[in-house]
């Protein structure tokens, strides 16, 4: 089952539009900047750029979605000359540009994060500065919180620095052209080592019982003048690029846990039933999994372009629920201090224009021993406003995925299509969760007098999709 955000290019049809701005309002998401935030942005963004290191002589560059404007973090990735690797990994200095207590300040902690819905997004900051004067676009100077993380040449931590510097970012790539430039051999040393360090630092992920889940997202498309759903399983690209912000909130939370303050993004251990219940999805969706293969080992092994794989990775996400925020101060160290799905300390630290907690945590790790008295001052309250944020996204996420599935199916109420169960109730076993194979869809299935044949393929019915008034249901055939 792929993950739940839908990602959409183009302008959608008017039902769909309709049944999106309703959502908007139904769940109270913020509309237009107030007067005196756009005005505090527009002052932040004509300012001097600060006083700090020029390294605008490194060519770093970012690696985002094909129209992503609000670019968090750029990279620079080299070879040492004792041997192993130098990343340089600059993240947006959003505090650059936001006053403490100020407007600004005050909307963010409203908004705490950035929502995403298939037609826009809703900013956690003004586009003024999250699109434009804090964003690490290619060629302008940017201020930036910039680390430097030398590594071994088993892609293991050796030295990390973190300072504020101006940098430049030299080019803005995508994922798929990352790829294809890595696998044809044409990718400069920079860009190359991507490959590299990502797998080596996949090694260590595997060593230490971390788990990265691929699996494969719903998205848009337009072909013919229409729109259809279909299913995008990450590149390995992707997976490169995600352990180069692992390893920096790894380092980031390492850090924080020397000098005794901080927040971290922690998630206890699976209880031994959740674990157990996989083992049963496994064996019902034909997945091989001996009693001496990890966990870990098994996810890695999963193809997510195979419909019952992609399934069986959606299963596993239920155990990574729970994670929160867990602040501490002044050495008294919290109990949980590690994230399971990490299996390391781990921190947010790596996307301030998008996420409230990440300009706090960007903070200490500059003043690890005496943080800002506003970071101080606000930490008590952080993981309460970031579960409320992170809360509200989860809803949307879901909502948006109903939506437009019914609206890609409002049409063809009763037709038959073939499916792939993939989730059944243990209480009820004719009702679950059906996997189309065209579109990509995967919706609720009730009605049928048996119970429901995990991992096995289905015909189905559509009963019912209409957006924004009824979810889309199926039945067996």
């Amino acid at each position: 089952m792929p993950r739940r955000r839908i990602r959409m290019t183009g302008t959608p049809e008017a039902p769909l539009r309709a049944a999106l701005t309703a959502l908007r309002t139904e769940l109270g998401v913020p509309e237009n900047f107030p007067p005196e935030v756009l005005a505090e942005a527009e002052q932040a963004a004509a300012a001097p750029l600060p006083q700090v290191p020029d390294v605008t002589d490194i060519p770093f560059f970012t690696v985002d979605p094909p129209t992503s404007m609000d670019l968090d973090q750029a990279m620079h990735l080299s070879r040492r000359g004792t041997g192993g690797y130098r990343v340089r990994y600059a993240i947006a200095d959003v505090a650059a540009f936001v006053v403490p207590g100020g407007a600004l300040d005050a909307e963010a902690h409203r908004r705490v994060t950035t929502l995403y819905f298939p037609d826009e997004k809703t900013p956690l900051h003004p586009p003024l500065l999250s699109e434009g004067a804090a964003s690490l676009l290619s060629d302008v100077t940017r201020p930036a919180v910039l680390w430097t993380i030398d590594l071994d040449a088993d892609g293991r931590t050796v030295a990390v620095d973190v300072h504020r510097a101006l940098v430049r970012s030299r080019a803005k790539l995508d994922y798929a052209t990352v790829q294809q430039r890595i696998d044809a051999g044409t990718a400069e040393e920079p860009l190359a080592l991507l490959k590299d360090i990502g797998e080596a630092r996949e090694r260590l992920e595997v060593e230490r019982g971390g788990i990265s889940l691929n699996v494969p997202e719903q998205e848009i498309v337009e072909r013919d003048h229409t729109y259809e759903l279909a299913y995008r399983a990450p590149l390995p690209a992707d997976g490169w690029n995600a352990q180069i912000s692992l390893l920096t909130g790894m380092a980031a939370a390492d850090l924080m846990l020397t000098h005794g303050t901080g927040v971290l993004r922690t998630l206890p251990a699976a209880p031994d039933g959740a674990v157990g219940r996989l083992h049963r999805t496994a064996h019902a969706l034909h997945i091989d999994w001996p009693h001496h293969v990890s966990y870990a080992q098994l996810v890695r092994s999963l193809d997510p372009h195979l419909p019952h794989h992609a399934a069986f990775l959606q299963e596993c996400t239920a155990l990574l629920r729970g994670a929160g925020y867990t602040v501490f101060r002044d050495g008294n160290l919290p109990p949980i201090t590690t994230h399971a799905a990490v299996a390391a300390p781990y921190t947010h630290c790596t996307a301030p224009l998008r996420r409230l907690v990440d300009r706090y945590a960007a903070e200490i790790c500059l003043s690890p021993a005496s943080p800002p008295a506003w970071v101080l001052a606000g930490l008590d309250t952080l993981p309460k406003e970031m579960a409320d944020g992170s809360r509200l996204a989860g809803t949307i996420e879901r909502e948006c995925v109903d939506i437009v599935e019914a609206a890609l199916l409002k049409d063809r109420v009763g037709d038959l299509f073939d499916g792939y169960v993939v989730d059944v109730e243990e209480r009820q076993p004719t009702v679950g969760k059906v996997q189309l194979d065209s579109p990509a869809v995967v919706a609720r299935i009730e009605g049928g007098a048996t119970p429901l044949p995990l991992g096995e393929r289905l015909r189905v019915r559509l009963t019912q999709a209409e957006p924004g008034t009824s979810k889309v249901r199926f039945a067996p055939a």
